[in-house]
């Protein structure tokens, strides 16, 4: 298997450093920046496996960063991995509203963040590789393009298929609308939010199955997500 590409967005020389030599150590492909213009362009060169973003970074901020990550099509599905001086809750949860999948707070320890990484690249592994995504009892091939629970083949439709491979390659994380809008759909996309209910609706049905727990979890005024 190809080595993992990793984009290190760190303003902090020695913090890079540091952190690009260990990831390397690792076996991953690091990339390393310290400004979020030149981040921006790197990941539409090539776009990376997963992102460690400092928040505090010159030019455009990794707030700002994390959101044209997010809205891009090509890095939509990109892991984001947060890291900042800033401690205040509502600072971590702008940082996670805006699309960051985990977040930490300096100062820590680079084996924490050795094995943050490492338990995202595990889970989006099979996706990347094309190979079978399971959560719970249903299980997804997206080569040959079939779902199955308890053994059982399910038919679904193009945009439930799509829709569900997004919720597997994510499992537990809550997705609002509008990120499913973009994930699923594209960004730019004129379809209205709520036909993100239409399909969740037809996907829960594809997928259900008697004496089983539905796996979609409705969270109120937040949006779905596939429970594990």
């Amino acid at each position: 298997m190809n080595a993992a590409k990793l984009l290190l967005v760190e303003d902090d020389p020695a913090l890079s450093e540091l952190l690009e030599y260990r990831f390397a150590n690792e076996g991953y492909d690091v990339r390393a920046t310290g400004d979020g213009d030149e981040a921006l362009i790197l990941a539409s060169e090539e776009v990376p496996d997963l992102v460690i973003l400092d928040w505090m970074i010159d030019g455009t901020s990794g707030i700002e960063v994390c959101r044209r990550l997010r809205r891009d099509k090509t890095t939509a599905h990109v892991p984001i991995i947060m890291l900042t001086a800033r401690e205040a809750e509502d600072d971590r949860v702008r940082g996670l509203d805006t699309g960051a999948d985990d977040y930490l707070t300096k100062p820590f320890s680079p084996r924490e963040l050795l094995a943050r990484v490492a338990a995202v690249m595990r889970r989006i592994r099979p996706a990347l590789a094309g190979e079978m995504l399971d959560v719970g009892d249903i299980s997804l091939d997206p080569v040959a393009h079939k779902v199955m629970r308890r053994g059982k083949i399910l038919q679904l439709g193009p945009t439930e298929f799509r829709l569900l491979k997004f919720f597997m390659e994510s499992p537990g994380r809550v997705f609002s609308r509008n990120q499913l809008l973009d994930g699923v759909w594209g960004t730019g996309s004129d379809i209205e939010l709520r036909t993100v209910d239409v399909h969740i609706r037809r996907l829960r049905k594809a997928i259900e199955f008697d004496g089983a727990k539905d796996p979609i979890r409705t969270v109120r005024s937040a949006g779905y997500s596939l429970e594990p």
